[in-house]
């Protein structure tokens, strides 16, 4: 079936204020019906970039388009793109109905569809019996269900989302991701959605970018970016990664490389940055779940795999996780986190425990350092 929300098509789309660059020439396209996040640390440009679509900042060069439509020659009320802001920006005088119907009566729908409409999409939000309160009455939770249900109201092709979820609380956000990944599908529109929340970003998106210093550093699935990052930000921003310098210039595909740990030496890894294209500013990655710990006479290496010795640091239980800090090398060298569910093993180790840590040469990445 067909999609319905809008095509988003960027090409070399800028923003300057004067010296300063917010936004460096950036080329996006985001598919019909996608759902596609901004993510990186304040200041990466995510709003810039959100505002240029939105009309709200005007882009210094480079052209903005949805559905082969130029964006650039229509102010922000004509581009039928719906809102949702973190604050929710509801009008505080107006019930939860008015609110919601607002964008309907501005566009001179009549009255018998602008009750159809509002009642259907106080419906979808589950609110259906809310439309006589006022903003005022509601949670946050619920204030952000109507924000939604006003932004969708009039069906636009696409909706801009600026940290909807920022102002609640832990367990409301993760509830209301789901909700409104349920909504998204409902509605059938794009949404290109910000947020600095990484964990956020990965449940939610079909796609998602990850923005340092006004620039794309690397998009695709968020399962992509987490197995395939093709730099150090990228890996320790998108989850926990173990960043491990490297010495030497390996030039194969498959390196063997050394790293400055004082029981290491040559590490196995797959090599992401391309024969002949190496720098000595590189790092292994490791993530956290893909190191096992071995005490003793059990810890065994295959062929294929990376072994480091090491003492427990930390240890620690969450959720059915045991969280480890391991210190490998001297005390200089970051520690290495491991994570383990804990039907792996029934006890948890305690401090000061030395063990091996072994993992998988194919779970070892040489990416670039910067």
């Amino acid at each position: 079936m067909a999609k319905r929300g809008g095509k988003l098509v960027m090409e070399q789309v800028q923003k300057r204020y004067h010296k300063t660059v917010a936004l460096h020439p950036t080329s996006l396209d985001i598919e019909p019906g996608e759902f596609f996040s901004l993510i990186g640390p304040s200041g990466s440009g995510k709003t810039t970039l959100l505002g240029t679509v939105a009309g709200f900042v005007p882009p210094t060069g480079g052209r903005i388009e949805m559905d082969g439509v130029n964006l650039a020659m229509l102010p922000p009320y004509q581009r039928n793109i719906g809102m949702v802001f973190q604050n929710y920006a509801l009008f505080p005088h107006m019930s939860v109905f008015d609110n919601v119907a607002f964008p309907l009566r501005l566009r001179k729908l009549g009255v018998a569809a602008v009750e159809e409409r509002t009642r259907k999409m106080l419906a979808t939000v589950r609110l259906p019996d809310f439309g006589h309160r006022m903003p005022s009455q509601l949670s946050g939770g619920q204030q952000q269900r109507v924000a939604l249900a006003r932004a969708a109201v009039y069906g636009p092709r696409m909706l801009l989302m600026d940290e909807p979820l920022g102002a609640l609380d832990k367990n409301l956000r993760e509830e209301l991701q789901y909700e409104i990944k349920a909504f998204h599908r409902q509605i059938d529109a794009t949404v290109l959605y910000v947020t600095h929340d990484q964990e956020e970003a990965a449940t939610m998106s079909d796609r998602l970018a990850i923005m340092n210093a006004g620039r794309i550093v690397q998009h695709g699935t968020p399962r992509h970016l987490y197995e395939h990052p093709t730099n150090a930000f990228v890996a320790s921003f998108l989850g926990t990664a173990n960043l491990i310098t490297v010495i030497g210039k390996p030039e194969s595909g498959e390196a063997e490389v050394r790293v400055p740990t004082a029981n290491a030496g040559l590490l196995k890894a797959i090599n992401t940055i391309g024969q002949g294209a190496m720098s000595e500013a590189c790092v292994i990655c490791v993530r956290p779940e893909s190191i096992r710990i071995e005490t003793g006479e059990q810890a065994k290496v295959c062929a294929n795999s990376n072994r480091m010795e090491g003492k427990i640091l930390d240890a620690t239980y969450t959720a059915g996780t045991f969280r480890y800090q391991v210190q490998v090398g001297t005390e200089t060298e970051a520690p290495v986190a491991v994570r383990l569910p804990s039907v792996r093993q029934s006890d948890m180790l305690p401090r000061g425990t030395n063990v091996s840590l072994v993992w998988p040469a194919s779970a070892t990445l040489l990416i670039r350092k910067d």
